[in-house]
């Protein structure tokens, strides 16, 4: 209402001058069709007619029976002005297409005001005054409701005006979007922001991390069923799951795959939770076991699952899915907000990186550059006499080369991002090769990743610390050789980066603290980093993240295989 309100006062004058100028038109159009000045005081009976509607627009009551006046005034005349065109030997459709323009200016006045149903009205009224009038009106001894070419001009002139109004109404619904539309979602992205960051601060932890939230639903859902094992799964794209969290005395290896003939898929499909005498994992397949599979639905949407297991049989009764049901409906809101919020940080993060980089690259790296140039051109004025100068600029020229380069592998660092579609591993390795390429390092690498994929921001965080783990090894070891493992079977994951420079024992303060920060990045996604020295020399640092029953297997009988 409001926005209608502020724009009905530029549309007065226009409607005003409208019924001036079509009141003129026609009647100049009947005096000259009917030759008749008498014919005019039909005209005279429409002015009147709409004049209400002129002086008092916005009234509730005169101006929209103005109109209809208006309407029922103009089906009267055209049948009249037609009749008497007609008797003097002019075509009576001629008559009438001299008054019926005058409609256009009631329907445009209801569709600048966007009262589209008055404006169908109004169609309505007229065309059933037109036939009413020409029913009731006599033209060579029958009613003119028989004469072809009237009802021709007459639906000609009620169809022109028809898409009039539906053109009027299309064009305001075209404004509207571009006029009212384009800050909207900025302002409701505001609103709802400033909302999450209130309750944010208000959650017990101040989190809003999808992988607490997950830990703390399986420990109350152990207090109400019993549980030797259990997970909280949520999609990540591709038809399949990601693990969020776990627990149990073991590390499983869950069924993650929705199109598998499965509970899991079963109970994502139908958002009902299902009760199976077979484990969901993959590794486990003997024993009795009972598991119980419940979707985890936000309104209409599925964001996750949780599954429980017991070794046991019929652990889980309609009471005990009951009780359980009763907290996985309140997380499910609380993990989606999570998942939202995790995915708005990332966006966030992401963009704030690609912005340091941009201002970097457009800012100290230009001017470095710059000062770079400034050297070449001193050391091309130095005098021969003057070489602890030249050598001086050279040492500092190598110097300036050095900071660019750094800078360089720097931009590229920030702009390094897991692709979508490429995966971790192939991030990791790209960015691998050139930063051993830019520092003569011979890189070897090992790559072994599954289809599923980890959460997003998980995935970004080993990116992180394969890069920190990459750029001490280059910056401050003192290498030659430089191995990268990457293996990526969800839940489990390792990297693992290797050199054989002079150990971290001799690493500088900024080393240290580039460890320092790769543990933080590791405890944050619940892993666990390794740092040790490799024989017979260099560093290892290799972060995991849960564990793969059927690659320990591998391992152990990989051992024994040694040992014998």
């Amino acid at each position: 209402m409001p926005a209608s309100t502020s724009r009905q006062p530029s549309t007065q004058p226009l409607a005003a001058a409208a019924r001036a100028v079509l009141l003129a038109l026609v009647a100049t159009l009947t005096l000259f069709a009917t030759r008749d000045a008498a014919q005019l005081w039909w005209i005279a009976l429409l002015g009147v007619a709409g004049l209400p509607a002129v002086l008092a627009p916005q009234h509730r009551l005169l101006a929209p029976i103005s109109r209809f006046a208006e309407v029922v005034v103009l089906g009267l005349a055209a049948s009249q002005v037609a009749a008497d065109t007609h008797l003097s030997g002019v075509t009576g459709g001629l008559g009438a297409s001299a008054v019926l323009p005058y409609l256009a200016v009631p329907v445009t006045v209801t569709a600048l005001s966007r009262r589209f149903r008055e404006g169908a009205a109004l169609l309505a009224v007229a065309a059933a005054t037109l036939l009413a009038s020409a029913a009731f009106t006599q033209v060579d001894g029958g009613p003119q409701l028989g004469q072809v070419g009237y009802l021709a001009v007459c639906a000609q002139w009620l169809i022109l005006a028809g898409l009039g109004l539906y053109t009027a109404g299309t064009l305001q619904r075209v404004m509207r979007v571009r006029g009212e539309g384009k800050p909207q979602p900025y302002a409701e992205a505001t609103r709802l922001l400033t909302q999450l960051r209130t309750v944010a601060r208000q959650l017990p932890g101040a989190t809003l991390d999808p992988g607490g939230i997950s830990e703390h639903l399986l420990e109350e859902l152990r207090v109400v069923a019993k549980t030797d094992r259990g997970a909280v799964l949520s999609a990540s794209g591709g038809g399949r799951l990601v693990v969020l969290a776990q627990i149990g005395a073991d590390r499983v290896d869950w069924e993650t795959t929705l199109d598998a003939d499965s509970a899991i898929a079963d109970a994502w499909a139908t958002q009902q939770p299902t009760v199976s005498a077979r484990s969901q994992a993959r590794s486990r397949h003997s024993g009795e076991v009972s598991a119980l599979i419940v979707p985890l639905v936000a309104g209409v949407r599925t964001v996750g699952l949780v599954v429980i297991e017991a070794d046991t049989a019929a652990a889980y009764p309609p009471p005990v899915v009951s009780r359980v049901t009763a907290l996985t409906g309140p997380a499910a809101l609380r993990l989606e907000a999570a998942l939202l919020f995790d995915e708005v940080r990332s966006l966030a993060t992401n963009e704030e990186r690609q912005r340091l980089a941009r201002e970097i690259h457009d800012g100290v790296a230009q001017e470095l550059v710059m000062v770079g140039y400034g050297i070449d051109n001193a050391l091309a004025t130095v005098h021969e006499d003057a070489e602890e100068t030249a050598d001086s600029l050279r040492t500092l020229r190598q110097e300036v080369t050095r900071v660019i380069t750094e800078l360089r592998l720097s931009l590229f660092e920030l702009r390094s991002e897991v692709d979508r579609h490429g995966g971790l591993a192939a991030a990791i390795a790209e960015y691998a090769r050139t930063v051993g390429a830019s520092g003569g390092l011979r890189v070897h690498l090992s790559l072994d990743e599954s289809t599923a994929r980890l959460p997003a921001a998980t995935e970004a965080e080993l990116l992180r610390i394969a890069q920190e783990a990459v750029t001490n090894a280059r910056k401050h070891a003192g290498a030659s050789n430089l191995w990268v493992t990457c293996e990526v079977d969800p839940p489990y994951t390792r990297i693992e980066v290797s050199d054989d420079g002079h150990g971290i024992g001799d690493q500088r303060p900024d080393g240290h603290y580039g460890l320092a920060i790769m543990a933080e990045r590791a405890e944050r996604i619940r892993g666990r980093l390794e740092i040790r020295p490799r024989q017979p020399s260099g560093t290892t640092v290799a972060v995991v993240l849960g564990s793969s029953p059927r690659r320990d297997k591998v391992r152990g009988s990989a051992a024994a295989a040694e040992g014998e």
